[in-house]
């Protein structure tokens, strides 16, 4: 992860190799020499890397003759961004007499209509009396990132899914760019190793006469010999290598490694290339290949995989169930889409009208609610499973439609940008249709019958405004229960818009209930309550004492506070690690249950000066804002810093100091840039205290097993993580920390529905400890009885002296019923006494 001083560094450097007289051409990746920006800024991080690089053109220009710049690419994300980049430097006055080049990776089918659209700018720019252009044509060596990229999100695969597929691409882009009206504006240069691709490009090229403006390239190093060949045969060769100063050079082991690791591929031309003249299996092997893409070139320009359009209404949902996608900033009307929603967040009204019409002024409308409730919870239990969730799945699919809203009043009240409150919405909608397959499972228990409770009370916080509320909500309706669903404060707008879509969705406002407390002490009221039969709450420990002490023996399911720490090992990717450790810290500006407030150091990274400085120059780059702007990257505080939060942002503890001081940027204390504290103390106020803000202190440890004690040594288990590539680490920690959810190589937040079910272990739960998200939780929420046989069954069951068939008793529980029963009975109000999933 760069930060801007890092950079600026590269930059600096690339410019003083361009200024050497033995070095007429550099190719630079945008990712690698500008700091991140937000990828909803796409505008504003265009106007700074053209900025940043403009210098970089101008010094080539400026050189007698000029020197040649290419901008190389890497992530499908930066495709949009480095074509505009790199027209917006060339569309420069004073640069439209330089020739400079850019690469198009074959992989993406993306290719060939990017290569067209540069082309016609580059015939108008020859037009308007500038110079052509050079397009590198590559096949693309970022596969593994781009399918965990998809992965994470559920977006379809960027690339072709086959390596034909790509190898036919490439051929599709020589055979527009390999001909006379094309070449004039656009030199080519044709990237790779497969002698098959070599020789066809060559023909081409001089079949059609345009051997002129055709440059061939490989990687130096990369079989030199067949290099040397090509060579002889075209009449010249450009070779690529990395450059890098010694003191760097483990920047390149990733690169080579990468390299080494497509090379070995057996689907990959390097894997024969050494045993090509002699082994006549390999030969055909490739020559076959080669025929067969050839086979499928097309006239066509084939569309991108990744089109989502969230202007557009989202289809269906199919049945069973499937984590909903994230927005994609990556393609540009969604990028405008969001940019809408947040600029209508500046003067929204959204949920004002349900949170006025929702206020209940004393004991006596608690009441009613609760009279209400009770009242409407047999006729949504008697709906059924089947029913229940017809009206969920309506309610995520409600959801889907409203992400833009959802996303607005996020921002204008929870002070949530896009990066956080997209994610969220997905979360939200994943939810109702994950807990409404849940739900009709609890209809077919073997040997056993769920009864849902009555009426079940929702307390969410602010810090997840609509995730959390919704799948404590979601959940409590799945299971057959009427809700009260008191929103948080801060965040009643939000939560109130999540009411408006449930009841949309056809969920009665008699079985949910949104009510908006007139005064604190009527919380007491509502929870003390008898008809409330149980309580899902996201808050605090505290605040799950105080319930407790309202009344005694209540049903209290409470995911609590986090004091989480990612330990970064010497075998770590630091790289890696610095850019985890960041976004877990400062997301939402730290103000997660699950966010990493401490990083714990071992050995020999604890002297480390290139992670501190790196993890410094990172968090130093991050732009702080308001929610509103797109170029934001931590939004404000909730509220302005107060007591120990405060404390945590201006006050050092014995032997601690500021690695980076928070620094408050606006009147009211809501704004601030985040800080980093070094020296943490074991058991210091830092090391146990959650602060739920914009501060991470730094802890140091001799070894693995030392680092583990310090992670454990905390009231709370909820989230924790570790940054190690060695196995035996890796086990060793898994075997031996206390948290409800592990994160190895990753950061600690952002849990999926289904694939990570949420919570915690020690002070961060109470209650049964069924994670949310997970297949269990649902069970939960209601109790299980022995259920004699019924009649609709017997048609699933084996007949009577069948294969298979059973002597039980028709009233048997079988085991797993039976364990179910007793461990919801065992620890209702206690501690689970292990609890762990798992991300990697």
């Amino acid at each position: 992860m760069l930060g801007a001083r890092e950079a600026a560094r590269r930059l600096a450097g690339t410019r003083r190799l361009l200024a050497r007289d033995d070095v007429d051409y550099v190719s630079i990746k945008v990712s690698a020499t500008v700091a991140p920006h937000s990828p909803w800024a796409f505008d504003e991080a265009v106007d700074d890397i053209v900025e940043a690089l403009t210098p970089l053109f101008a010094e080539a220009a400026a050189a007698t003759p000029a020197k040649f710049v290419n901008l190389d690419m890497e992530e499908y994300k930066d495709l949009d961004l480095t074509i505009a980049v790199f027209q917006r430097i060339l569309d420069q006055p004073s640069l439209r007499g330089l020739e400079a080049g850019i690469v198009l990776q074959a992989y993406l089918p993306d290719a060939l209509g990017a290569y067209l659209r540069l082309r016609e700018w580059a015939r108008e720019r020859i037009a308007a009396g500038g110079a052509g252009i050079k397009v590198r044509i590559v096949k693309g060596a970022n596969l593994p990132m781009e399918r965990v990229d998809a992965s994470l999100h559920d977006w379809p695969l960027a690339t072709w899914h086959s390596k034909q597929a790509t190898d036919t691409n490439y051929k599709r882009v020589l055979d527009a760019a390999l001909r006379p009206d094309s070449i004039a504006a656009v030199r080519i240069g044709v990237a790779g190793h497969n002698l098959f691709d070599l020789a066809y490009a060559r023909h081409l090229a001089t079949t059609r006469g345009v051997e002129h403006g055709v440059e061939f390239e490989m990687l130096l190093g990369m079989a030199p010999a067949q290099a040397e060949a090509v060579r002889r045969d075209v009449g010249g060769l450009l070779l690529y290598t990395p450059v890098v100063a010694a003191s760097d050079f483990d920047s390149a082991i990733a690169y080579l490694v990468r390299r080494l690791e497509e090379g070995a591929a057996s689907e990959n031309f390097m894997s024969a290339v050494f045993e090509l003249a002699d082994s006549e299996q390999l030969f055909a092997r490739e020559r076959d290949r080669f025929l067969a893409s050839l086979a499928d070139v097309d006239d066509a320009v084939p569309t991108p995989h990744r089109v989502q359009d969230r202007t557009r209404t989202p289809a269906p949902v199919e049945p069973g169930f499937r984590n909903a996608p994230d927005t994609d900033p990556a393609v540009a009307v969604n990028r405008a889409w969001a940019r809408a929603a947040l600029e209508r967040s500046r003067t929204t009204r959204l949920g004002s009208a349900t949170v006025e019409a929702s206020r209940v002024p004393d004991a006596a409308g608690v009441g009613r609610v609760l009279a209400t409730a009770r009242a409407a919870s047999a006729s949504w239990a008697g709906l059924g499973a089947v029913g229940r969730a017809e009206v969920l799945h309506r309610a995520g699919e409600l959801l889907d439609a409203r992400r833009g809203e959802l996303i607005e009043i996020m921002a204008a009240e929870g002070g949530k940008t896009v990066d956080q409150s997209d994610p969220e919405v997905s979360e939200a909608i994943d939810f109702a249709h994950y807990y409404a397959e849940r739900g009709r499972e609890l209809e077919h228990l073997d040997g056993a019958e769920f009864v849902p409770a009555q009426v079940t009370l929702v307390v969410p916080p602010w810090n997840f405004p609509l995730a959390i509320p919704a799948g404590s909500t979601l959940a409590a309706l799945a299971s057959g229960s009427a809700v009260v669903f008191k929103p948080a404060r801060r965040t009643a707008r939000t939560a109130a818009v999540l009411a408006e879509a449930l009841w949309e969705a056809g969920v009665p406002r008699e079985v949910l209930q949104f009510v908006v407390l007139g005064d604190a002490s009527l919380g007491q009221v509502l929870i003390a309550d008898e008809r409330v039969d149980q309580v899902i709450l996201t808050g605090g420990y505290e605040t799950a004492e105080l319930f407790r002490s309202f009344r005694p023996g209540l049903k209290l399911l409470a995911e609590t506070s986090g004091k989480n720490a990612i330990i970064v090992t010497p075998s770590a990717d630091l790289d890696l690690a610095v850019r985890d450790v960041a976004y877990s810290a400062f997301g939402h500006a730290g103000q997660k249950c699950s966010a990493a407030s401490l990083v714990i150091l071992v050995g020999s990274v604890a002297r480390s000066r290139r992670f501190r400085e790196q993890l410094l120059d990172a968090v130093r780059s991050m732009p702080v804002g308001e929610a509103a702007d797109p170029a934001s990257r931590m939004g404000p505080l909730i509220a302005p810093a107060e007591g120990k939060l405060l404390d945590a942002l201006t006050r050092l503890q014995p032997g601690e100091s500021w690695l980076l001081e928070p620094r408050r940027l606006d009147d009211d204390g809501r704004l601030w840039t985040p800080g980093i504290k070094t020296g943490v103390a074991p058991g210091s106020a830092f090391h146990r205290v959650e602060y739920f803000g914009p501060v991470l202190g730094i802890m140091s440890a001799r070894t693995l097993d030392e680092a583990i004690e310090r992670q454990n040594a905390v009231d709370y288990g909820l989230t924790a993580g570790i940054h190690s590539l060695d196995a035996a680490e890796v086990a060793r920690w898994i075997d031996r920390v206390e948290a409800g959810n592990l994160y190895v190589n990753r950061g600690t937040t952002g849990a999926i529905v289904q694939r990570q079910p949420f919570g915690g272990w020690k002070r961060s739960v109470v209650g049964a400890g069924a994670k949310a998200g997970g297949p269990n939780y649902l069970l939960g929420l209601g109790t299980v009885r022995r259920a004699v046989a019924r009649a609709a069954d017997a048609g699933s069951r084996p007949r009577r002296g069948s294969r298979g068939s059973s002597t039980r008793s028709a009233l048997a529980v079988p085991t797993t019923a039976r364990s179910c029963c007793a461990l919801l009975r065992a620890t209702r109000g206690h501690w689970p006494t292990s609890s762990a999933s798992f991300a990697m």
